[in-house]
């Protein structure tokens, strides 16, 4: 029996609430069971250094939790980021320019910030999954002075979901106290015609078969498709692909 008594393929209540604060092109708070993220995406005129004068954009991301976030206050970051926010912005990045055409995107860079408001495990999968709706947002905000249309900066949608194996059975989606007694965690990134974009596996406590490989990343794969068409119905008519 799972923590909140769903099915091993169950994923947990998924929403978007899009525009959710005013400042930035595109915001959305999204929440997967408890977890909670609130995700912007900015936009800048100017690029780095080493993309200057090559008429082509960029996209970067930054994350962070709350203090209190978690059921132990976390102490905020001062100075030196810790590793695993390190770890998770680069993913976030990753993520999201495996589908930015970036010179079709023109010589601007897409600012992604995920802040953790309450974390109940799969922050970084939510993180992505609503920074995606904040990124259309933000292109659609801006789509006048874009050189090209949405549906050719953006390549495709995507998304991302944990799998693991806990006590034993293979579940989707988990949540803290899973995700901290999982035997094997992975966290898959797909786009949304079902390409990978990124797969983190690891044997916390245990080592896995090649056939409990294959069941995991079928249970992400149908995961994600969920989750896609929940970012579809959030975004509605501005859905880049018809």
């Amino acid at each position: 029996m799972r923590p909140d008594e769903r099915k091993a393929n169950q994923l947990r209540p998924i929403s978007f609430k899009r525009k959710f604060t005013r400042n930035a092109a595109g915001s959305v708070l999204v929440k997967m069971g408890r977890t909670t993220v609130l995700c912007t995406c900015c936009v800048d005129s100017r690029v780095p250094e080493f993309l200057e004068g090559q008429n082509k954009g960029w996209l970067t991301a930054e994350y962070g939790m709350l203090p209190s976030s978690t059921a132990t206050r976390k102490p905020r970051d001062k100075g030196k980021v810790d590793g695993r926010t390190v770890e998770i912005q680069r993913l976030i990045g990753r993520s999201l320019r495996a589908v930015v055409d970036l010179e079709a995107l023109g010589p601007r860079t897409l600012w992604i910030d995920c802040d953790v408001l309450e974390a109940d495990g799969g922050t970084r999968t939510a993180s992505i999954n609503g920074a995606f709706v904040a990124v259309v947002d933000a292109l659609h905000a801006l789509r006048k002075e874009l050189p090209h249309t949405l549906d050719r900066i953006l390549k495709d949608s995507v998304a991302a979901v944990s799998v693991g194996i806990v006590d034993g059975e293979e579940r989707l989606d988990l949540d803290y106290e899973e995700d901290s007694g999982a035997e094997v965690d992975f966290n898959l990134v797909m786009t949304g015609n079902g390409r990978f974009v990124e797969v983190q596996g690891t044997g916390e406590e245990a080592t896995f078969t090649r056939e409990q490989l294959d069941r995991l990343i079928q249970l992400g794969q149908a995961g994600i498709r969920a989750i896609t068409a929940e970012q579809k119905k959030a975004l509605g008519s501005l859905w880049p692909w018809k």
